[in-house]
């Protein structure tokens, strides 16, 4: 465990207690910092959150612009999750904020999003910058870095069911939970909704006075001939593809240049950041690291993805046929989840594959692997429990897989990614 996860994990509550007023408080207590970053674009969602921030950072970087952004979680390093001015924070920094508001949380008792997100305000408050982008972490009403009034943007990704224990299992209840980033009077891009979705964040958005710009109904984007097509109402652009893998990053790069354009970034720099955009395990090739050692011996393909819910799991299903018809080869998953997920709703969007299984355990709170392949199982599945990822992996790869994606969670992905320093994100 990196220092700054062991002392976050040490002194803070890890429960998730969705509520404004510890934040507000702490917040006050160190001056509000919250109320000095730059131009905010503020993110919420269900899925593609973190690619379409990514896509959108690239592109402000392509147009020169100093951008920090705040995302969550980290894969192998806490660090990751703030990123200033371009870089990511130093520990050096990061404990020297957490030192001045381990002072004033004696009263508040903090969770550890709350206290990241107290940091991250604080860290990008005292840098200079031309933008902020900012990631919410659960729901977005009571979501912790829902104290931002004034934001340049508010962008809502694909919503759906994922963290019921929370959200509940309700559409609309979650979709009016991601519609409380929105903002009397400020604009906001929307992903492409299922219709009950959509119109609780219209109602929302109808209430607050927020113009609202829809993907598939005020703008659209699509693949063709190699190139993206990115029509609004007033413009048809044409574009790169965008970096990253995947039918389903259409849509996010789509929603990303509607975003982009409304905050005033240049045509070609929307381009060049589709081109040169990067969000690691999400549908990331494997190319360095023990495990793809491991793979490039055998002569196999190796991805990693960290989706965790039954709509990222058709969405990696849908990447994972693209390739096929490009390249055909034998796949293999290789799966870890937390328990609290839907193990069998996840390994339904593999059915059609016929796909070997092999479930692995990871640290924390992962659903053994035992009773995850049953749930692969019920899917339709051959589905078989193994120790970890390298017994897994070999197991893969003596049946003659030559794609292996390894998926299931973030935690598991940040756990291969930590396996060398040649992986880390940076």
């Amino acid at each position: 465990m990196d220092p700054i996860s062991a002392r976050l994990l040490a002194r803070h509550p890890q429960k998730i207690d969705l509520s404004l007023d510890r934040i507000q408080r702490l917040l006050a207590a160190v001056g509000n910092p919250q109320d000095q970053l730059p131009p905010v674009v503020h993110v919420a969602g269900t899925n593609g959150k973190g690619s379409t921030v990514a896509f959108l950072r690239a592109m402000a970087e392509a147009d020169g612009r100093v951008v920090s952004v705040y995302t969550s979680p980290h894969l192998v390093r806490f660090n990751e999750r703030i990123r200033l001015a371009g870089r990511l924070i130093e520990d050096i920094e990061f404990e020297r904020i957490l030192d001045q508001l381990d002072v004033v949380d004696a009263d508040v008792r903090a969770t550890v999003f709350e206290m990241t997100t107290a940091a991250a305000f604080l860290a990008m408050a005292a840098v200079p910058a031309d933008l902020a982008i900012v990631e919410v972490g659960l729901g977005g009403v009571l979501d912790a870095t829902n104290v931002i009034d004034h934001p340049r943007l508010s962008v809502i990704t694909p919503v759906d069911l994922d963290h019921a224990e929370f959200l509940g299992t309700d559409l609309t209840g979650i979709a009016r939970e991601k519609a409380g980033i929105l903002k009397p009077g400020r604009p906001a891009v929307i992903a492409r909704q299922q219709a009950l979705a959509l119109e609780a964040i219209e109602t929302r958005a109808g209430e607050l006075g927020a113009p609202l710009s829809v993907l598939g109904r005020d703008f659209d984007a699509w693949a063709e001939r190699g190139r993206l097509t990115w029509q609004g109402e007033d413009r048809l652009l044409d574009l790169p593809l965008p970096a990253l893998v995947g039918p389903h990053q259409i849509d996010n790069a789509g929603l990303a240049v509607a975003a982009a354009l409304q905050i005033g970034l240049s045509v070609e720099a929307i381009g060049e950041g589709l081109r040169t955009a990067r969000w690691p395990a999400r549908m990331q090739p494997l190319t360095a690291g023990p495990y793809a050692d491991e793979a490039r011996i055998a002569g196999a393909e190796l991805w990693l993805d960290g989706g965790h819910n039954p709509h990222a799991a058709r969405a990696l299903a849908d990447a994972l046929t693209q390739l096929d018809l490009k390249a055909p080869r034998p796949l293999a998953l290789i799966a870890g989840m937390l328990a609290n997920k839907d193990a069998r709703g996840f390994f339904e969007a593999f059915s059609l594959f016929g796909a070997p299984v092999f479930t692995v355990p990871f640290e924390g709170a992962c659903r053994p692997p035992e009773d995850l392949a049953e749930a692969a199982r019920q899917a339709g599945l051959r589905a078989q429990a193994m120790p970890d990822v390298t017994t897994a992996l070999r197991a893969a790869l003596s049946e003659g897989a030559g794609r292996v994606l390894i998926c299931g969670s973030l935690y598991l992905a940040g756990e291969v990614l930590g396996a060398s320093p040649d992986t880390w994100p940076t």
